[in-house]
């Protein structure tokens, strides 16, 4: 017992560190799991290391390196800048245009985050030129890119769909990915009403330059790039081939035709990332191991009943998620606890799952996250930042109760 309640402890004080310092968490979980295990445990290192998601990594690294190569060359700014050509300058379609595009590019592959980075300056240079409020189109276009992040192509849907295998909830990536989506596209489309999006088709089409101004065909480099993500998706959707697997070969492929500059694609690939999610599952390993995850389980079951457990999961990965990673820290510790809660108040784990799921992601525009901060960064000069700021966080704060509610309507 006091091993497992060691373990439990190593896991709150990495969540909290999480959210109150920079430190990369997955380094800190990693030697946590294996002080705990070594010196309380007896284990050897190689028994706590076998914990660690070899399969995870190597498919975060394939799908990271993949779409790395296809920012790096243009692939993806090109792509951007003639669909939003398509608006011909009509103001009300603009931030809608960016949601699609967003949830269209995030869930072919390169997720939330890397489609906000691509996407964020474009949206807010158009918006400044359109007289489109900041905050109503880094709400619907950070939507749009959020609605996509747990496609199975996604490094969050990976790390998700990992975790849900594991526990027994395997084959289910696509649901997971539409309840998402329409949660996602609630929310956005309500913030695109709750700020005046309609009144924007009343206006005379304002002249807005497109991102990319020029005409120019897309290059060899593009077409290859083009070519290696639709077969990506065609051998992953339509063969079953592993994801990892597909994407380093179509990877290394594009960098043999040197399609992409290797060394900046390496250097895109966001290796603190992988470290945190690959670390926080060596730890959730050893709670595992220790019985610290019935323990945690079993508190949490003493709270709620089979009809509560869906919203209350979705508020507190929620509120979790505000401060921390929702793929490194917050699915990966959170969701194994799945199968003991559902056992413990005889409810639907997968209810659970998508709870979890749904609550953690909802929260991830805040300006405190990553995806909010990106937007911020996009906002061209003159805009309150101030103001911006502060919707951005109030936005993201109120998505613990909506996503709660959400959550209550969908598996309550």
């Amino acid at each position: 017992m006091t091993l497992a309640w060691a373990s439990v402890a190593a896991l709150v004080i990495a969540v909290t560190l999480s959210c109150t310092t920079t430190i990369n968490v997955g380094i800190l979980s990693m030697v946590m799991a294996l002080l705990v295990g070594v010196y309380m445990g007896g284990m050897s290192v190689d028994a706590v290391l076998q914990g660690f998601p070899v399969s995870l990594f190597v498919t975060l690294v394939g799908v990271t390196l993949l779409f790395a190569i296809a920012e790096t060359n243009g692939t993806l700014a090109r792509v951007t800048g003639r669909a939003v050509r398509l608006c011909r300058g009509q103001a009300g379609l603009l931030p809608l245009m960016f949601f699609a595009l967003g949830l269209a590019i995030a869930t072919i592959g390169p997720g939330g985050t890397p489609s906000s980075a691509l996407l964020a300056p474009a949206a807010m240079a158009v918006a400044a030129r359109a007289g489109i409020p900041p905050l109503l189109m880094a709400i619907t276009a950070g939507n749009g890119a959020l609605a996509g992040t747990l496609s199975p192509f996604a490094p969050t849907g990976i790390v998700s769909a990992g975790v849900m295998t594991r526990i027994g909830l395997g084959g289910v990536e696509w649901q997971t990915f539409a309840y998402n989506a329409l949660a996602h596209s609630i929310v956005g489309l309500g913030g695109f009403l709750l700020l005046g999006g309609v009144s924007l088709f009343r206006r005379d089409r304002p002249r807005v330059a497109a991102v990319a101004e020029d005409s120019e065909a897309l290059d060899a480099r593009q077409r290859m790039t083009i070519a290696g993500i639709v077969l990506f998706v065609a051998a992953v959707a339509g063969f079953n081939v592993n994801v990892g697997f597909a994407a380093l070969v179509i990877a290394a492929a594009l960098t043999l035709l040197r399609a992409g500059d290797e060394a900046k694609a390496l250097q895109r690939v966001p290796w603190g990332v992988i470290v945190m999610v690959t670390g926080v599952t060596v730890l959730v390993s050893m709670l595992e191991k220790t019985k610290g995850l019935e323990l945690f389980t079993s508190g949490l079951a003493a709270v709620a009943t089979s009809a509560t457990i869906a919203p209350i999961v979705a508020f507190g990965t929620g509120v979790v998620s505000v401060y921390s990673s929702t793929s490194g820290v917050v699915l990966p510790a959170f969701l194994p606890t799945v199968p003991g809660l559902a056992a413990h108040l005889g409810a639907e784990p997968l209810r659970i799952a998508w709870s979890m799921n749904i609550g953690s992601s909802l929260v991830d525009l805040s300006s405190l996250s990553t995806v909010g901060a990106l937007f911020m960064a996009g906002a061209p000069a003159g805009t309150d930042t101030r103001k911006m700021f502060n919707g951005l966080l109030i936005w993201g704060l109120s998505m613990t109760v909506v996503g709660a509610a959400l959550a209550f309507i969908f598996f309550g």
